[in-house]
C-alpha cells in the first residue's frame, strides 16, 4: 500500500469532512442568530420555547442527534430516512446553531443598555442603533468564543462515521480493518492541523482587524 495511495484516498475522505465543515457553518450561523433572538423574545412563549430547545440540543451528545435525525423518522413515523450525508448535516446545523445561539446572546447582551439609551438620545432608530452602534461591538466580542466552536466543528465532523458517512477517520480506519495498517490513522491527524492551523491563522487576523475597536 503506497504513501501516495493513502494520501490520495484520505483527501477524498478529507474534501467530505471540509464539505460537511462549510455548509454547517454557513447554515449554523444564521440559524443561531434567529434562535439567540427569539431566546431574547419579550414573547415569553417562543422564549421559553427557544430555550427549552437549545437546553435539550447542548444537553445531548451529538453522535446520538446524528444516530437520531438519520433513523428517527423511519422507526418513529415509518417514514424514508434522508441520506447518510443530508443527516448529517441536519443533525450539526440543528446542533452548532443551539450553541452560536447562545454566543450571539451572550454578545449581544454584554453590551450595556445606555448604549441603546444614548443611540436614543441621539434620535437613532432601534435598526440604527443596532447596526451602527451594537453590532461591531458584538462581532467583536464574539469573535474568540465563535472561533473555538469553529475548531470544534472540524474535529466534530469524524463524528459522520456513526452512520457510515466516509468522511475522513471512516476511510483512515477502513485501512485498520482491511489491511491491518494503522498508519493512516495517525496520518489523518496531519489533515487536521494543517486544517485548524490555517483557521486559527484566519480567526486570529479577524480578531487583530476588529482590533482597533475596544470594548
Amino acid at each position: 500500500m503506497s504513501f501516495l495511495s493513502v494520501t490520495l484516498r484520505l483527501l477524498e475522505g478529507f474534501g467530505l469532512t471540509v464539505e460537511i465543515f462549510l455548509i454547517t457553518l454557513v447554515c449554523a450561523l444564521p440559524l443561531g442568530l434567529v434562535i439567540a433572538f427569539c431566546s431574547m423574545s419579550g414573547f415569553r412563549p417562543l422564549r421559553y420555547l427557544s430555550k427549552t430547545f437549545v437546553w435539550i440540543i447542548r444537553s445531548t451528545p451529538l453522535m446520538l442527534q446524528v444516530i437520531l435525525v438519520f433513523y428517527g423518522p423511519g422507526l418513529l413515523w415509518g417514514l424514508d430516512s434522508m441520506g447518510r450525508t443530508e443527516a448529517v448535516l441536519a443533525a450539526f446545523v440543528i446542533n452548532y446553531a443551539a450553541y452560536f445561539s447562545e454566543i450571539f446572546r451572550g454578545g449581544i447582551e454584554s453590551i450595556p443598555k445606555g448604549q441603546y439609551e444614548a443611540g436614543q438620545v441621539l434620535g437613532m432608530t432601534k435598526n440604527q442603533i443596532f447596526f451602527k452602534v451594537i453590532l461591531l461591538q458584538v462581532v467583536k466580542r464574539i469573535v474568540p468564543p465563535l472561533g473555538n466552536e469553529v475548531i470544534t466543528l472540524v474535529k466534530d465532523t469524524s463524528l459522520a462515521r456513526v452512520i457510515a458517512v466516509k468522511e475522513l477517520i471512516m476511510i483512515a480506519n477502513e485501512y485498520i480493518a482491511t489491511y491491518g495498517l494503522i498508519w493512516p490513522l495517525f496520518y489523518s491527524m496531519v489533515f487536521y492541523l494543517i486544517f485548524c492551523g490555517l483557521l486559527t491563522l484566519l480567526l486570529n487576523y479577524t480578531e487583530r482587524k476588529l482590533g482597533y475597536f475596544r470594548v
